[in-house]
């Protein structure tokens, strides 16, 4: 088995133990999403998300799918610990009232813009 097969393969493996149903339940409540909502996102029957979230028999695949839907909306999951958001959560846009904060990018540049019109900092004029 390749590497790359392998890791995939252990990560479901993780992921298989590390998400339950409760989990599923609290990181609905997190996102705000009704069983239907997670149903949509993740592509699977709204009855499987019910039978899973009631700890009945689920296979494997949308046990999978249902966790790496919610995961990519940025929760992560750990047994015996709530949902929570991971390093790279997406989170919502700024309200309109509420100035977005500037990027790295934009810091960086502000902070080491020169002006064309004033004079060279390096000796000489060069």
């Amino acid at each position: 088995m390749s590497s790359l097969a392998m890791s995939s393969f252990v990560e479901q493996q993780i992921v298989l133990h590390q998400f339950t149903a409760k989990h599923s339940a609290q990181a609905r409540a997190i996102l705000g999403w009704s069983r239907e909502d997670l149903a949509r996102q993740a592509g699977v029957a709204v009855e499987a998300v019910q039978r899973f979230e009631s700890h009945a028999d689920v296979e494997d695949d949308i046990r999978l799918t249902l966790a790496f839907r919610l995961e990519a909306e940025g929760l992560v999951f750990f047994p015996g610990f709530a949902p929570g958001w991971g390093m790279n959560a997406r989170r919502s846009p700024p309200t309109p009232n509420e100035p977005a904060e500037p990027g790295i990018i934009s810091r960086l540049m502000s902070s080491t813009a020169v002006s064309v019109d004033s004079p060279s900092p390096l000796p000489n004029g060069a």
